[in-house]
């Protein structure tokens, strides 16, 4: 009698467990998203949106969006390589296309001083105000900057970031 005791409160332990705490992992969704957070840029604290992405040739690149101060508090997104492995010059548009429609984002890096003295040359700045007032939705984005890589998908909770920076 006793051994039939023990067994029915192992199975009822175990469905307990499989029912209250393995389910739910599966059913509630993982929230991925960037966050706007305290960032140190160019010398000083602001709020940034900073996330890793890659290419499709499997690159890694950081992509930073924030209001500058050295560009009329205008919204820029820096992007940015892994250093020694690339050289970007300057001026070099960066080419923005979401279903129809498409953007070419101007380079900004020169307005940086930090930047431009830089030697590992493995960052550039983009206006992204045109862009972000030109979405009305958090849509995916497919970046290109000619001579470096041909597409960088950018997800939509990424775009949202970007749209909620103020």
């Amino acid at each position: 009698m006793k051994k039939i005791i023990n067994l029915k409160n192992n199975i009822l332990r175990n469905i307990f467990f499989f029912f209250f705490l393995i389910i739910p992992l599966f059913l509630s969704p993982f929230k991925v998203s960037a966050e706007v957070s305290k960032t140190e840029l160019n010398g000083e604290m602001i709020n940034a949106s900073s996330e890793f992405l890659r290419d499709l040739d499997y690159e890694t690149w950081q992509l930073v969006a924030y209001r500058s101060s050295m560009n009329e508090n205008k919204l820029v997104l820096r992007l940015i390589g892994y250093p020694g492995s690339l050289r970007i010059d300057h001026p070099l548009n960066l080419n923005v296309q979401s279903g129809r429609k498409a953007w070419l984002l101007e380079d900004v890096t020169q307005l940086n001083e930090m930047l431009l003295n830089d030697k590992r040359q493995a960052a550039v700045e983009f206006d992204l105000e045109e862009l972000v007032q030109g979405i009305t939705q958090n849509r995916p984005l497919r970046l290109s900057l000619p001579g470096v890589f041909s597409e960088l998908p950018v997800p939509p909770f990424l775009v949202k970031e970007w749209r909620s920076i103020n």
